[in-house]
Order: C-alpha cells, then structure tokens, then sequence
C-alpha cells in the first residue's frame, strides 16, 4: 500500500490508463509506476498455549473408557465429551490413549 504524500490517503491503481500508476481521490497527486511494486508482510503463526479443554486437569479428571487406541492398540482411553454443534446437536467425544509412552488423541462425532 502506498500512501499520498499530499493528504495521506491511500492510492488507488488507476485502471483506465495503458501506464500503470497510483492516483489518489482526494487531491491531484499521481505516482507513475516504472518498476514491479512487491511488498512482502511475514505472517507469524499465533502460538495458542491453552488446551481447549482445560490443560491437563480435564484430561485428568476425564472418565476413563475401554476403546481401543488407534495407534498403539492400548485398551484404556481418557474422554471428555463436549457440545460443540448447536443444541439438539448430538456431542462430540474426545479421547486420549492413557498410555504414557503414545498420549494419542482423536476425535468422534455421535450420530
């Protein structure tokens, strides 16, 4: 974005002409483009340091089930069960292998 060094709008690209340029709306100013205009803005991933389901206290505190773990076959699993449809929904259940060494997790929407 470029701005106009007259009245610090921002300049449009004016689409009618062959030349390319930047003209702003509010005064005469235009900005006659000879080289690319690239302007590159890094995107930082935000770091989200909560679990959406209480940290470790709900999984703690989770009912403890017999289901099968998908990845490593261990018989007991942590779940917490959460409404995340609209109401009249039925609830999602999230599971967590209670296995140390595999803490895999998944998710299983009821029908």
């Amino acid at each position: 974005m470029l701005f106009c060094p007259l009245c610090a709008n921002m300049l449009l690209i004016d689409p009618d002409l062959q030349a390319t340029r930047y003209f702003c709306q509010t005064c005469p100013y235009i900005f006659h483009i000879k080289n690319k205009v690239v302007t590159k803005v890094p995107l930082q991933r935000k770091i989200i340091d909560s679990d959406v389901f209480g940290g470790e206290e709900a999984w703690k505190a989770a009912d403890v089930v017999e289901v099968e773990c998908q990845v490593c076959r261990y018989r007991k699993v942590s779940l917490i069960e959460i409404q995340v449809d609209p109401i009249g929904q039925p609830k999602t259940s999230y599971y967590r292998c209670k296995n140390p060494g595999c803490e895999n997790q998944w998710q299983k929407k009821n029908i």
